[in-house]
C-alpha cells in the first residue's frame, strides 16, 4: 500500500511531536473534574480519550475528520477509509491504488468459510462474525512484525495493512454468515473486474438487484463508519489495541460490545417497534393516531424507541441522510412511512411532554426500516451490518493511536469506601 504509507508516513512524526509537545507544555493541567456520579454513571462526557478520526456535537452531528457527515453522503466506503486514515478525500490515483488492494481480500479464506458453516445452526450472527475475524488472526501482519522485533516507531505499517485487508474481508465475511446462517444458498463470490466495495457487498449477499439497494449500502457504510472514541464498541477495540494485540483481536473484541442489546441492538429493535406499530393499526396510522398512541406510552412510562440520544440535541443528521434517500427512490414500503409520521408528530409530543434532554430521532429510527423493505428481512442480522461499517472508523482509530505511540489504557479502579473517603476530603 505505497501510496496509503506515503500519504501517513510523514503524519506519524507529526502526531508523536503534537503529543510529546503537548505533553510538555499541559501534561499537569486538569481538563475535567471527575465527582461519584461520574465514577458510578459510565464516565459519560468526561473527557478522558484521544479521537482524531471524527467528532460528534450536541448541537451539529457527526464530522468526519471535520466534515460534517452530510457532505460525505454521496461518496465512497472507500473514500471514507482514506479520510478517516489521513483526514484528506483521496485523489482518483489514490482511490484506484486502495481500491485495487481492498479487492484482493473481497474473497474470504476458504477456512474461514468451513468454520461458519460448522457453527451451530442457531450461533448469533454476531457471534459468527468475532469468531470469524478471531479465525483471521492468523494472517496478521502486526502481529508477525512484533514478533520479529519491529521498533515501536514503525509498527503502525503493518497495522495499516491489516487494518485495510480486515476493512476489505468485513464484507465477504457478512454476506457468508447471511447466507450460511439463514440458508440462502451457496456462497456468492465477488465480482469480477468490480473493484468497488459496496457493489461487492451488494453482490456477495444476494439481497436484491435494485441499484438503489446497492446505493443503500454505500450510504449505510459510510454514514456508520466512525463515531468518536468513547462508545462501547470504539473504547473496546481502543483498550484491547493498546496492549498491542493485532486488530484481528481488537475488532473481533468490539464487535462483542457492540452486540450488546445497549448499543448496537438499536437499529433491530426501533424496527421491531416500527413493526409493532403497523400491527396495532392494521397498516400505516394516521399522524392523529401516532400522536394517541405515543402519549400512550409515554404515560404508561415507556419510551419511544429510535428518539434521543447520549450526546445530540439535534435530529441525527444520519436520520436526515437516510431520509433524503427514501425521498429520492420513491421507498413506498409501509414501515418506512410509519417512520416519516412517527418523525412528523414524536417530537412535538416529547418536546410538549418536557423530560426528554432531546426529542429529535437518532439514526437507528431510520436505517432498519429502509434494510427491511429492499428484502433483508433479518433482524438479528442488522448488527453485523453495522460492524462492517464501523470496523472501518474502529481500524482507522487503532492505526492513528498506534502512530502517535500511545499508551497502553491503564485507569485506576477503587473500592466504594475507598471513593466515599476520597469525597469526605
Amino acid at each position: 500500500m505505497s501510496i496509503l504509507h506515503q500519504a501517513l508516513n510523514e503524519q506519524a512524526a507529526q502526531l508523536r511531536a503534537k503529543k510529546k509537545g503537548l505533553l510538555e507544555s499541559i501534561g499537569d493541567v486538569s481538563i475535567a473534574e471527575v465527582t461519584p456520579g461520574h465514577v458510578f454513571g459510565g464516565m459519560r462526557g468526561v473527557p478522558a480519550l484521544i479521537c482524531e478520526t471524527s467528532t460528534v456535537s450536541a448541537d451539529e452531528g457527526l464530522r468526519i475528520r471535520n466534515i460534517p457527515i452530510m457532505e460525505l453522503t454521496d461518496r465512497t466506503p472507500e473514500e471514507t477509509f482514506w479520510l478517516l486514515l489521513t483526514g484528506k478525500l483521496p485523489n482518483e490515483e489514490e482511490l484506484a491504488e486502495l481500491q485495487g488492494i481492498l479487492a484482493k481480500y473481497y474473497e474470504i479464506p476458504q477456512y474461514v468459510i468451513d468454520m461458519l458453516k460448522a457453527m451451530p445452526k442457531d450461533s448469533h450472527p454476531m457471534a459468527m462474525l468475532s469468531a470469524a475475524l478471531l479465525a483471521m488472526e492468523r494472517e496478521s501482519e502486526f502481529r508477525k512484525a512484533y514478533d520479529d522485533g519491529t521498533g515501536k516507531d514503525e509498527l503502525w505499517k503493518s497495522l495499516v495493512n491489516d487494518g485495510a485487508r480486515l476493512v476489505a474481508s468485513m464484507p465477504g465475511i457478512a454476506a457468508a454468515i447471511y447466507r450460511i446462517r439463514f440458508n440462502k444458498g451457496d456462497i456468492i463470490k465477488p465480482l469480477q473486474g468490480d473493484n468497488d466495495l459496496s457493489n461487492n457487498f451488494a453482490h456477495m449477499l444476494g439481497v436484491s438487484n435494485d441499484p438503489a439497494w446497492k446505493d443503500l449500502l454505500r450510504l449505510y457504510l459510510v454514514l456508520h463508519s466512525d463515531h468518536e472514541g468513547g462508545n462501547v464498541s470504539a473504547f473496546t477495540g481502543y483498550v484491547v489495541s493498546s496492549a498491542l494485540s493485532d486488530p484481528y483481536y481488537s475488532i473481533a473484541a468490539s464487535l462483542c460490545g457492540l452486540a450488546g442489546p445497549l448499543h448496537g441492538l438499536a437499529n433491530q429493535e426501533c424496527l421491531g417497534f416500527i413493526m409493532s406499530v403497523k400491527d396495532k393499526f392494521n397498516g400505516v396510522p394516521s399522524e392523529e393516531q401516532i400522536r394517541e398512541y405515543a402519549w400512550e406510552r409515554l404515560n404508561g412510562g415507556q419510551v419511544v424507541p429510535g428518539y434521543g440520544h447520549a450526546v445530540l440535541r439535534v435530529t441525527d443528521p444520519r436520520f436526515t441522510a437516510f431520509h433524503e434517500f427514501a425521498q429520492k427512490h420513491n421507498v413506498q414500503d409501509d414501515n418506512v412511512q410509519i417512520v416519516q409520521r412517527i418523525f412528523n408528530v414524536v417530537p412535538g409530543v416529547l418536546t410538549e411532554q418536557g423530560k426528554a434532554k432531546n426529542p429529535w430521532p437518532n439514526v437507528d429510527a431510520y436505517s432498519g426500516s429502509l434494510l427491511y423493505a429492499y428484502g433483508m428481512t433479518e433482524f438479528d442480522f442488522y448488527t453485523v451490518m453495522f460492524g462492517v461499517s464501523r470496523a472501518m472508523g474502529i481500524a482507522a482509530q487503532m492505526i492513528v493511536m498506534r502512530m502517535m505511540n500511545s499508551s497502553i489504557v491503564r485507569p485506576k479502579s477503587i473500592t466504594m469506601d475507598a471513593l466515599a473517603a476520597k469525597a469526605a476530603k
